[in-house]
């Protein structure tokens, strides 16, 4: 892999030539202080300065306008133990506070490459649903998953100059309350040929996918050559999509082939032997029923940050995964 397959991978750099085929997006350049306050591991979470009242989030982080409760008494001997400042990114917050009116009053965050899936728990709302900077900021500052981004975006490539990109951007995504996770796809992209495509929710059986498969391969393959086949640079990729109730088909990201791409139900191995294959047929996989179910591939960091060599607790768990899989297959409800 190189450094330029990963760069274009960034939604800032591809976002521009499909958004008239993706969700609504608005992407603000992040100060190089926001950076390093992301990477801040020291203290407490502190929000930033102008975040007050009904902005900020009670019971979970700090909120400058009860600073009175911290302060420390005359003669406690802890005169020096003062809270730190608190962040102040003015601007940056006014955009965001703006494109989120924009955006419908609702949004879902993401950086260049990754969105904050890991922290979703922290949210009052258990999603990555944000109405507020604050919202974001916490969201953000809680993810171990956008480490990969501002600290390891390169580490795959074989022509690695740096271990970050010069700039980092903020991208602000629509939030569709009414999205099923079942109709959202990944499909994977080798020698400029759609070689394979994957039910992204790995850990739910969904029979009404297996009831429109067909439809439903049929539709992304059409969107591929006709939507990101002719404008999308590399030659291997993986992109994901949603298939709305009206059949439309939307993309949603890209990532780079491999590397820290989760190849969901298949394995990179498979992919790579397939693309020799001849024809232009499409693998197509699914959950064909409750008992084939593939546990422990929905994780919460990048790909290559598993150790699933021979031998390794991963290569054990999704063996006997597999095996497991294999006989459950001839259950009752099997074919249900």
């Amino acid at each position: 892999m190189k450094e330029a397959e990963v760069n274009r991978c960034q939604i800032q750099e591809w976002y521009p030539k499909f958004k008239s085929v993706s969700i609504k997006t608005l992407i603000h350049e992040l100060p190089e202080p926001f950076v390093y306050y992301l990477l801040e591991e020291s203290g407490p979470f502190i929000l930033p300065q102008s975040i007050s009242g009904d902005d900020a989030l009670p019971q979970r982080i700090h909120n400058p306008e009860e600073e009175e409760d911290y302060e420390v008494s005359e003669g406690s001997g802890d005169e020096s133990e003062s809270p730190p400042p608190a962040p102040c990114f003015p601007e940056l917050e006014l955009k965001i506070k703006e494109s989120i009116k924009t955006l419908g009053g609702a949004v879902f965050p993401k950086l260049n490459w990754s969105a904050p899936k890991d922290s979703a728990w922290i949210a009052t709302t258990g999603t990555l649903r944000c109405s507020s900077f604050s919202e974001i900021a916490l969201l953000l500052r809680s993810s171990d998953t956008l480490i990969h981004d501002l600290c390891h975006a390169y580490d795959s490539c074989s022509d690695k100059t740096s271990s970050r990109p010069p700039t980092f951007f903020l991208a602000l995504r629509k939030w569709y309350p009414s999205l099923l996770p079942e109709m959202e796809f990944r499909c994977f992209v080798r020698d400029r040929r759609l070689i394979g495509i994957s039910q992204r929710e790995v850990t739910v059986f969904y029979p009404v996918i297996q009831d429109k498969k067909h439809e439903l391969e049929a539709s992304i393959c059409e969107f591929f050559w006709d939507n990101v086949q002719p404008r999308f640079e590399s030659e291997n990729y993986t992109f994901d999509v949603y298939v709305t109730r009206a059949g439309r088909v939307k993309l949603v990201d890209f990532n780079p082939w491999g590397a820290f791409t989760l190849p969901m139900l298949f394995s990179w191995e498979e992919l790579e032997q397939s693309f020799g294959e001849e024809g232009d047929n499409v693998d197509f996989r699914i959950i064909e029923s409750r008992c084939t179910v593939r546990p422990g591939l929905k994780t919460a960091v990048p790909y290559d940050y598993l150790d699933i060599s021979p031998g390794s607790g991963w290569d054990q768990f999704l063996r006997k995964a597999d095996e497991e899989g294999r006989k459950q297959a001839q259950c009752p409800d099997a074919g249900a």
